[in-house]
């Protein structure tokens, strides 16, 4: 239909009253086109609620004939971008774009959308602006924006399609692709030069206006008295299960050699003395690991039989791997480290003892690099795997995504 149309000016133009009927076609394919935008069905974080919001029946965005949101992309010629937008997304969306039929529009909304938004410093995921790779047409600021803003911004692709022409087929923006920079330490600077230029205006009339009132003050806010908040007493309540020194004892008795984090000289008397609310923190060294978790599993008075969670601390000397289990029977719960070298950081796998391991270990794997021997899938799960590098180690740069906070 689209390059049918773009035949016609050659044409028509030349005959008489020609360019009268290429206007009439451009008034009614436009008025169509702005009032029958059907949206693709997409939303990644907060701003998707506000489009939502949009949708629904108080502001009812299809008074303005967005009408119909379609699931496939084939079937849709918007795509309003509500929400972060991640490395791993980024071709997805491409390619969701490629696939649209022409004329398509897009509208980026809110913040994240727009630069990367609070993601923009120190983010190795977060893309720093749609525009990076796919064509804007209509920017929507906020964070996020309100429905009200969300209906201005479809008006102003409205007024936008209005004036297209079938002589002029419709060229998308380029995409943005300067490199990152330090966005908030060049506005800072570019203020302060700005004030400097704006004081030296002004200094001439500052200097009369002194010379003309000596006695002048400057209102100054008086301080508003803080209140005197009574402390109020907590009375701290026992953990479920069986309290830290019982479970310290049970565990002593099997491995002597255990210990306790940031308790040295650890016995059952000073882990009492942590207060009923402690949960019981070891640090087990590479060989205790594996049978010290066997044995918290299946000793009957112990009964860990769920891990909550296991991940890892980059200390920049070493790594710590942090385990945190539960019992389901009883209720206590047990932390559990185990140190490693950030050289060849390797330990075995928990996937055969916990099958929840599995999806945990792959995570530190992704993301701090560390290897879990006997693990039955050890490949990324979050980031492509060609990935530079794996961003939760304290050394990681790359400045093609990363840009530092300046503060």
């Amino acid at each position: 239909m689209g390059i049918a149309l773009q035949k016609l000016p050659p044409m028509l133009d030349p005959l008489p009253g020609g360019k009268v009927v290429i206007n009439a076609v451009d008034f009614i394919v436009n008025w169509a086109r702005a009032n029958s935008l059907w949206p693709l069905v997409y939303g990644t974080s907060c701003c998707a609620i506000e489009m939502m919001a949009t949708g629904g029946s108080h502001q009812d965005w299809s008074r303005f004939g967005v009408e119909v949101a379609r699931a496939s992309p084939r079937q849709a010629d918007l795509i309003i971008l509500a929400g972060t937008i991640v490395e791993k997304l980024a071709p997805r969306l491409v390619t969701l774009y490629e696939q649209m039929p022409a004329p398509k529009y897009v509208i980026a909304m809110g913040a994240c959308t727009i630069s990367g938004g609070p993601f923009y410093y120190d983010s190795y995921s977060v893309v720093k602006g749609a525009d990076r790779l796919i064509p804007i047409d209509v920017f929507i600021p906020g964070c996020p924006p309100r429905p009200e803003a969300l209906l201005y911004g479809i008006m102003k692709l409205q007024d936008k399609i209005r004036r297209e022409s079938i002589r002029h087929p419709q060229r998308p923006r380029p995409i943005f692709n300067l490199p990152l920079s330090n966005a908030m330490t060049v506005t800072a600077k570019a203020w302060e030069a700005e004030e400097k230029q704006k004081q030296e205006q002004i200094k001439e009339a500052q200097e009369k206006f002194k010379a003309e009132n000596p006695g002048f003050k400057q209102y100054q806010q008086p301080r508003v008295q803080k209140p005197d908040m009574p402390e109020i007493s907590r009375t701290p309540r026992a953990l479920p299960g069986k309290p830290a020194p019982e479970l310290f004892a049970i565990i002593k008795g099997h491995f002597p050699s255990i210990e306790v984090h940031n308790v040295p000289e650890v016995s059952a008397e000073k882990i009492a003395a942590l207060g009923v609310e402690y949960v019981l923190d070891l640090a087990a060294s590479a060989e205790q690991y594996i049978p010290l978790i066997n044995f918290m599993k299946h000793n009957a008075a112990l009964d860990l039989d769920f891990l909550i969670e296991l991940t890892a601390v980059d200390w920049k000397t070493h790594f710590d791997i942090v385990c945190h289990f539960v019992s389901t029977t009883h209720g206590h719960k047990i932390f559990l480290r185990c140190k490693l070298p950030r050289e060849n950081a390797e330990i075995p796998s928990l996937a055969a003892i916990y099958r929840t391991a599995e999806w945990h270990e792959r995570e530190v794997f992704d993301l701090f690099g560390i290897k879990f021997t006997g693990h039955p899938d050890m490949r990324r799960i979050f980031l492509e795997d060609d990935f530079p590098g794996h961003p939760l180690r304290k050394d990681f740069e790359d400045a093609s995504r990363v840009v530092k906070r300046p503060y």
